[in-house]
């Protein structure tokens, strides 16, 4: 059986069953779905911040599952893993891309109903206003397809997608991103774009297609690796490209190119936590929408720790793969939370001064996003914050240690990046490379202080340490 949302789903329910609540009562799409799950994640009557799937969103006869993506655990099990090796894992799946596999429209569930036409209506799925000041609905968790007219291969990446009528949604890409790159393309041959928004799959597809490839396309490829499988696809109705045929939810339409072809889109709470309003942008103009008979819409809760946690560990694996690649003494990476995608720790086993410095820059080309990098030896935990900022303090000098780069190409979507004139906003902002190694060999550095890891070893607590009882001396 091929991998799929579905098996996905009885897998966690197999495992943690905790993991997945379900609500038969009706919800309203505005505000209601989100404020219950935002409400959960500090309720510790709910460990583990659990799923949520919504059988009765007000309007719509579709089911919704929102924060799926929402922990650590869960991503790590969707790739056969935990926490603690989940980054190089994912690292080596992503490394070992599968061919996919094509698949007749009849072999195919998401070509099961297929609506053309008059028929088209996307206002039928449980769409959600997410934010307090969100601009209305948006599609927060589709994987968007598009075909490089250079190469002829297939992209993939998430972005925002506003409900802006039955047969319309906005198109917003990163500058920095392939997709953004094809549009440009499109742009300059005077063609229009074909796009394809996938909804509702294994987590696979939607981490696939925010990992950071070198090249335009292989997407689709790398979710077939971190799969272990083939990913069957199947070509769209009324566009020229393929998608994941075990998908929920397919909807194909037409971007037009054209710079004057955009209108108002926004303001959307974005990864920063901050809302955006970017203004004129392209919309797509739908064309067809296929599903399964009977599907699940999945939603990514926006500006949200769904939206955070979805989008670092495919960066840190790709990170990861990427930069040891240039630099083989790195040993770990980890984007932390707190930095809202925009902050790396590396560790690594220096050799040589300077070494820190490539290594970062190395990160830098990987994901445009990227801001501030930390970059500390081997003996400190990456995914501890409290060693990282010790290392920080005690092996940093800014005079020396610190690297200030302007200019640089980075997350437009950050509200203090600039353009051109630094008074504007655009998307350039200044990188920070800050190096808390300590000085390479020969130079010598105070070894930090430890108790002897032989005693640690050697003791066991559990057999000596007892609860306290009424009555015991103290003394």
């Amino acid at each position: 059986m091929a991998k799929d949302l579905r098996t996905y789903l009885d897998e966690l329910l197999a495992e943690h069953p905790e993991q997945l609540k379900i609500v038969e009562e009706e919800v309203d799409p505005e505000f209601e779905a989100t404020a219950i799950v935002d409400k959960i994640e500090r309720d510790e009557r709910w460990p583990g911040f659990p799923a949520v799937l919504f059988k009765n969103i007000k309007g719509s006869d579709v089911p919704l599952l929102l924060n799926l993506h929402g922990t650590y655990e869960r991503v790590a099990l969707s790739i056969g893993s935990d926490v603690a090796n989940m980054v190089p894992e994912y690292s080596r799946r992503e490394g070992s891309p599968i061919p996919t596999t094509l698949v007749e429209s009849e072999q195919a569930p998401v070509h099961e109903v297929v609506y053309t036409g008059d028929e088209i209506d996307i206002t039928r799925f449980p769409f959600l206003v997410h934010q307090e000041l969100d601009a209305g609905k948006y599609i927060t968790s589709a994987a968007s397809v598009t075909r490089d007219p250079d190469s002829g291969r297939l992209n993939s990446g998430i972005f925002r997608h506003q409900i802006q009528g039955p047969k319309q949604v906005g198109f917003m890409s990163n500058p920095a991103h392939h997709t953004s790159y094809i549009l440009r393309a499109n742009r300059d041959l005077g063609r229009k774009m074909e796009v394809a928004l996938v909804i509702g799959h294994h987590p696979a597809m939607l981490m696939s297609a925010v990992s950071k490839l070198p090249g335009i396309g292989g997407e689709l490829e790398v979710m077939g690796g971190l799969l272990g499988e083939s990913v069957e696809v199947v070509k769209c109705k009324t566009v020229d490209l393929e998608v994941p045929a075990h998908a929920e939810i397919v909807i194909e339409g037409i971007v037009d190119t054209d710079p004057e072809k955009v209108q108002n889109e926004g303001p959307f709470g974005e990864y920063p936590l901050y809302y955006t309003r970017l203004g004129p942008m392209p919309w797509l103009q739908i064309t067809a929408v296929t599903t399964r008979k009977d599907p699940i819409y999945v939603d990514v809760f926006n500006a949200h720790r769904e939206h955070l946690v979805l989008g670092a560990l495919p960066r840190m694996g790709s990170m990861f793969r990427r930069v040891r690649e240039v630099m083989p003494t790195v040993t770990a990476i980890n984007l932390p939370l707190s930095g809202i995608r925009s902050m790396a720790f590396i560790s690594m086993k220096k050799k040589v001064e300077g070494e820190p410095k490539l290594a970062a820059c190395a990160a830098f080309t990987v994901d445009p996003i990227l801001k501030h990098v930390f970059v500390v030896d081997d003996d400190i935990d990456v995914f501890n914050e409290d060693q990282v900022m010790w290392a920080f303090t005690t092996r940093f000098q800014a005079d020396r240690d610190l690297t200030i780069m302007p200019n640089f190409l980075g997350g437009h979507l950050n509200p203090v990046t600039y353009g051109w004139h630094r008074e504007e906003k655009g998307p350039q902002e200044t990188k920070l490379i800050l190096d808390c190694t300590k000085p390479a060999p020969p130079v010598t550095f105070p070894p930090a202080c430890r108790v002897p890891p032989d005693v640690v070893e050697r003791v066991q607590p559990e057999n000596l340490l007892k609860d306290y009882e009424p009555g015991m001396k103290l003394s």
